[in-house]
């Protein structure tokens, strides 16, 4: 078994693969000070080889240290010198984040290029691949939580909200109009910035949306084709079977 780990800032995803099928998905609220004997996850087993994704990394020495203890394996952690048989075009590549990194070379392998990726998390990134796999950059923005709580943070005298889609653009009250500012404002910022995309690659691109928010950002869409919600972890098994095959 292939147990892949993909560290984010709100959550941490584990999946366990036997061979290509992903066994087992697992997510928990990333905590940054853990031991290596709170991460540790008891349902977990028969591990042969453990990859990880890791966007923060104050937390790589526990999830190294956890590897260790619980399951004798020598961890690998992914970073951007990893062949992904893509041509990376940004600047400088050790700055871009394996993440995005990873889940464009996943849609790439599942889906083909051209594509665009859109993962919906803490922050939103939306990075384009061309027809030659050359990954050319993107975008990156508030998550649609994190726009949220700033305006409730930033503004006292508005309410904290659940994000969610409204039944009608036009809210009739002060939460309502929040929602619909929020969810429907997102639509068009996602929408938008995948149409200029389109435009500047001038190709037609498959456009692949993963992360939390994913499948309810893709409802009211029009540009999203796929919503692919282990793309990551598809990803970090592409990418060990790449580097041991």
């Amino acid at each position: 078994m292939l147990l892949a780990i993909d560290i984010g800032n709100t959550l941490t995803k584990f999946g366990v693969f036997e061979n290509d099928t992903l066994q087992n998905r697992t997510a928990v609220q990333t905590v940054r000070r853990q031991s290596a004997d709170e991460i540790y996850r008891p349902e977990i087993e028969n591990t042969h080889a453990v990859i990880i994704s890791s966007v923060v990394p104050e937390l790589n020495k526990a999830y190294r240290k956890f590897s260790q203890k619980h399951y004798h394996l020598e961890p690998l952690f992914v970073d951007s010198s990893f062949d992904f048989n893509l041509k990376i075009k940004y600047n400088p590549p050790d700055k871009l984040g394996v993440d995005r990194l990873t889940a464009a070379f996943a849609a790439v392998e599942k889906y083909g290029a051209p594509c665009i990726v859109a993962d919906f998390g803490t922050a939103t990134t939306i990075d384009a691949v061309n027809s030659k796999r050359e990954f050319l950059g993107g975008i990156i923005a508030p998550g649609m939580q994190t726009m949220s709580e700033a305006l409730f943070l930033k503004t006292p005298q508005l309410p904290k909200i659940e994000i969610k889609k409204p039944a009608s653009v036009i809210g009739n009250s002060t939460e309502k109009a929040i929602e619909s500012g929020i969810y429907f404002g997102y639509i068009g910022l996602v929408d938008g910035v995948i149409e200029r995309m389109i435009d500047e690659l001038g190709e037609k691109a498959k456009v692949v949306a993963t992360g939390g928010f994913a499948k309810l950002i893709a409802e009211s869409s029009v540009k999203i084709d796929v919503v692919d919600d282990n793309l990551l972890l598809e990803g970090l098994r592409l990418v060990y079977e790449k580097r041991f095959r």
